[in-house]
């Protein structure tokens, strides 16, 4: 099975954004240039990605290239939601620490082939799930510190270093960017059928092997992504991510 790639795919699509963006404007949930600008900029870079897939999936010195390149999206990304620019080289100690050695340990024991055509696609997932980790768990750990400064103030007082303080008010809160990971783990083929059981499913694989890929990636996220809330929080409590450094 596949979609249909003719006219009636892109009617399809131009309506769904335009109903996206309708509720969302009509709902009072925001503006619809940004639901409108989002699927625009999605059509052109996966168009322009599938293209350059052709050739990259041809060599191994590529795809290394590729991922490279995913992984300094991801932390450009992670950058503008969680402090500044500044931080980039940070955050890809969060990201690449969280996402890298998941990869290698899933190519090495063979799990994974060492494939161009088996590599990306993980890495890719990867590396999404630790930018949106990292995301999640930087802004709410900020978000938590300033708006709990006082008890942060007292924490100090009390003799506490700035890092134990920092950790003691921030660490539950951004434990929290785990929540979606551990709920689509939970809930795995009864709410939701992810997309790689479907899409091995499609490819012609059995249901068993398609589920043991999925169980695969989830199990892969859940690891990447406590790691990259564990390094994000420890960074921000060294005050290396949103803030001057400080000691304690």
């Amino acid at each position: 099975m596949r979609v249909d790639l003719g006219p009636s795919l892109a009617v399809v699509l131009l309506l769904l954004t335009v109903f996206a963006a309708a509720v969302v404007r009509l709902g009072g949930l925001g503006p619809a240039r940004p639901v409108l600008t989002a699927a625009a900029r999605a059509a052109l870079q996966l168009t322009l990605i599938s293209l350059v897939l052709l050739g990259v999936l041809r060599s191994a010195g590529w795809t290394a290239v590729f991922i490279t390149l995913m992984c300094a999206v991801a932390v450009l990304t992670a950058a503008r939601r969680v402090s500044a620019p500044r931080d980039s080289g940070w955050l890809a100690l969060a990201i690449a620490g969280g996402a890298l050695p998941v990869l290698l340990l899933l190519t090495a024991s063979g799990v994974v082939p060492a494939a161009p055509i088996a590599v990306l696609p993980v890495a890719g997932i990867l590396i999404g799930g630790a930018m949106t980790a990292t995301s999640l768990a930087g802004r709410r750990a900020l978000d938590e510190w300033h708006t709990r400064h006082g008890e942060y103030e007292g924490a100090l007082a009390l003799g506490l270093s700035h890092r134990d303080a920092v950790l003691a008010l921030c660490r539950p809160t951004a434990g929290q960017a785990l929540v979606p990971a551990l709920d689509q783990t939970r809930t795995v083929g009864l709410v939701t059928l992810p997309g790689a059981f479907v899409g091995m499913l499609l490819g012609g694989a059995t249901p068993l092997a398609a589920g043991a890929t999925q169980l695969v990636v989830l199990i892969g996220l859940l690891a990447v992504e406590a790691v990259a809330v564990l390094v994000t929080v420890e960074l921000i409590a060294q005050g290396r991510i949103g803030g001057p450094r400080r000691r304690g």
